[in-house]
């Protein structure tokens, strides 16, 4: 799903704003750090206020340029191993952003400390989840398996919360938070349960 979702935005919005950008001398890793400088500004501004929906319509305006940067590079014939760390690189902080922006919302006017937990669950099993691929991966195994990708805890999270504000129905966020937390740690689980199989049958 979530990749006919890419490839729906790439060529509606990414493609045409790919060739501007690039008549215009901009740089893919230019386009990659505004874009994290963005979704970090919005999480960790808007969010601590209990301004959520601006905190999210700010967030995915430069979501999109995840999808901007990586087009750039392909029709400029720049892609590069550098180009695809930073930008690996900075998704991961941009990711790590929202759920400390919803963590400070729940510690400040959300008040709720059960959901500070569960933000927090969240933060640091999506960048486990993130790391057990890249560290498979850098052993010569696969890990791109589980039910929680990045982009499905994205999407997730970013619709419930907006979601949440605008039926006026907060309960859309702490369910999210809590299919995120479970589906983030059995994604772990998953990928070191494919790893260990891959490891134990490279050893046979």
């Amino acid at each position: 799903m979530m990749d006919r979702f890419r490839a729906f935005w790439t060529k509606v919005i990414a493609a045409p704003v790919a060739r501007l950008l690039l008549r215009l001398h901009v740089s893919p890793d230019a386009v990659t750090l505004v874009g994290t400088i963005g979704v970090c500004t919005g999480a960790l501004w808007f969010f601590p206020e209990g301004r959520l929906l601006a905190g999210v319509l700010f967030i995915t305006a430069f979501v999109f340029s995840d999808l901007i940067d990586g087009t750039m590079a392909r029709m400029s014939g720049r892609t590069s191993t550098f180009g695809a760390f930073l930008d690996s690189t900075l998704d991961r902080i941009g990711d790590a952003a929202i759920f400390a922006g919803l963590t400070l919302y729940f510690a400040g006017p959300g008040d709720d400390r059960l959901y500070v937990w569960l933000s927090l669950v969240c933060l640091v099993m999506g960048a486990v989840t993130s790391y057990a691929r890249a560290r498979a991966e850098s052993l010569g195994f696969t890990a791109k398996v589980g039910i929680a990708e990045r982009a499905d805890r994205l999407v997730g999270i970013l619709v419930m919360t907006g979601l949440s504000v605008l039926l006026d129905l907060p309960v859309l966020l702490p369910i999210a938070l809590w299919v995120l937390a479970v589906a983030s740690t059995v994604t772990v689980a998953q990928r070191v349960w494919v790893v260990r199989r891959q490891a134990q049958a490279a050893a046979a």
